[in-house]
């Protein structure tokens, strides 16, 4: 019964050095964005219909990648955040809407999509690595940089905050 309380220890203190060190690198590889409001623009997604950014309730824009094993993983979060909250996701250097769509449906998927095939809002958000998540409050200014994996309780307590 000791080996077993001191295998959940380990486990317990394992797991917070592993939680503290992703978030130290996600601090560090947070693009250095020129503007902390969101672009107001209007955009064409996946399905074919308009999207506008805008201010005046939280938003995320989440960049991914149909190639990106750690994106993949993290989709179930997205998809969860995305029946909350408005979110945007961007699929970058991911191919034609078609291959998108694809895979969206095989990955029972409903959330916005934006097809950044040229990688063109990857550039304009510095964005170096995927999966990389932008949190907005409903002022338009930005609140939280992911980057890398972040479970739904991480992104729903983020979210809790921007209110």
């Amino acid at each position: 019964m000791t080996r077993i309380r001191e295998l959940a220890k380990e486990i317990i203190v394992g797991s917070i050095f592993f939680i503290i060190l992703i978030n130290i690198i996600s601090f560090f590889r947070q693009p250095q964005l020129t503007s902390n409001h969101i672009p107001q623009e209007t955009v064409k997604l996946l399905d074919g219909s308009k999207y506008r950014l805008k201010s005046g309730k939280p938003l995320v824009i989440h960049f991914w990648a149909t190639w990106c094993p750690t994106c993949k993983l993290e989709s179930p979060n997205i998809e969860a955040l995305s029946k909350k909250y408005e979110v945007l996701t961007v699929a970058v250097n991911s191919g034609n809407n078609e291959k998108i769509a694809r895979y969206m449906k095989e990955n029972s998927l409903t959330f916005n999509v934006l097809n950044d095939s040229a990688g063109q809002w990857a550039k304009k958000f510095k964005v170096e690595a995927y999966p990389t998540t932008f949190m907005y409050d409903a002022k338009g200014m930005l609140q939280f940089t992911e980057v890398g994996y972040t479970s739904t309780a991480g992104f729903l307590g983020r979210m809790l905050l921007l209110k």
